[in-house]
């Protein structure tokens, strides 16, 4: 493809607030492993021992809530659907709504116990209901960490109850907790709560269950938005902290931390240093007219360079310019179909390219018809 770069370069100034250090070290961590990522762009900000493989506990059902809403997004359940607690499910003990076995509750119902009260026999409920076995969810489960590149992670339950060889890492984890919070951002509306109640509707009768968030970042961080906490004998105090700050959503996540008050303590400062040192630009909005682009043999002679879609760029907090230029086909012939990618926008930060977005055709161009091809060429004998 021939390109034809314009020679314009725009200038986006990234701001810079006063009297705050930047290129501050990363915080030293009181737990076996740890990551801080960025949500929107994968960017990793800081790790420690990112990929080793440990328990990961209850964090675990950060995969079991992706399963569930990526089968309610495709209408193989639905949130009123009715779920029979089975034997094995009701067996679960740990955190627990003390589901009992032949019980019905629903969808709806058995996700928010596990995005509010990490209640296993929810989650080992629902793995039955989406597969047929609480074995066939893992084998799900294990696919689903394939396809997002989960490299150390072997899961062998769906709740995270200790079991041998039953193990993810800390990139492992940021990595399913980016997919939930960017695909499915309104899981939020649960991991945000802090107290709810369900009923229970059994033979015995019905009553009251009270539900209470078990992630104190909600209530300690200004602008957490999650996400799962987990502790067992083996995997010591886990947990995957979310937050959402102008625009910009953090995932920390620690493993193997030796008290409970301190892995909030620990990803508390995560989320602090990736706050106070980075920042997140975004680039052109979407539709943005970036160039007129010249068309051989169309029924007009230019078409609109569109932004196909808006780029978020990760910056540090420097004064350093963000600056973008557009490169467009120099050969562009009709027909040309609306979509059709006709160029490209390159944002550039300290002459390191840091993003790009296709620039698509605004509208159809179809060939000229005789007529448009006559004046053309009258046009151009009489200039000549």
């Amino acid at each position: 493809m021939n390109i034809k770069k314009i020679t314009a370069v725009f200038l986006i100034f990234v701001s810079v607030i006063p009297h705050t250090v930047f290129a501050a070290e990363p915080p030293q961590i009181e737990g076996k492993a740890a990551i801080l990522m960025e949500a929107g762009t994968g960017r990793v900000l800081m790790e420690k021992n990112a990929d080793e493989a440990l328990p990961p506990a209850s964090v675990t059902k950060v995969m079991t809530l992706l399963l569930i809403y990526e089968n309610v997004g495709s209408g193989k359940i639905k949130w009123d659907d009715s779920v029979t607690i089975s034997e094995h499910a009701a067996s679960m003990g740990g955190s627990q709504i003390f589901l009992e076995p032949n019980q019905k509750q629903t969808v709806e119902v058995l996700t928010k116990s596990i995005a509010i009260a990490s209640a296993n026999d929810a989650a080992v409920a629902m793995a039955e209901y989406i597969a047929g076995s609480e074995q066939a969810f893992v084998d799900m489960m294990n696919k689903r960490a394939k396809e997002l590149g989960m490299k150390n992670a072997n899961f062998k339950n769906a709740c995270g109850l200790d079991t041998e060889g039953h193990v993810l890492s800390a990139r492992d984890i940021a990595l399913m907790s980016r997919e939930l919070i960017t695909k499915h951002p309104e899981v939020t509306k649960y991991t945000t709560t802090w107290q709810d109640t369900i009923t229970h509707t059994t033979a015995k009768g019905t009553k009251e269950f009270g539900l209470t968030n078990t992630n104190r970042l909600i209530k300690w961080y200004d602008g957490a938005t999650g996400l799962k906490t987990g502790s067992t004998g083996k995997a010591l105090y886990c947990l995957s902290g979310t937050a959402k700050r102008d625009g910009m959503e953090l995932i920390a996540v620690i493993m193997a931390c030796p008290e409970p008050k301190l892995r909030f303590n620990q990803v508390m400062k995560m989320l602090d240093y990736g706050y106070a040192n980075y920042m997140l630009k975004k680039g052109e909005p979407s539709g943005t007219i970036a160039a007129s682009v010249p068309v051989t043999g169309g029924e007009c002679d230019t078409v609109n360079a569109i932004v196909d879609k808006e780029v978020s760029i990760l910056t540090e907090k420097s004064g350093k310019e963000l600056s973008y230029n557009i490169e467009t086909k120099n050969d562009l012939t009709a027909p040309v179909k609306k979509g059709d990618e006709i160029g490209r926008i390159i944002y550039t930060l300290d002459g390191k390219r840091v993003g790009e977005s296709a620039l698509i055709s605004e509208k159809d161009v179809e060939r000229c018809g005789f007529g448009k091809n006559l004046k053309d060429l009258m046009k151009k004998w009489f200039k000549g």
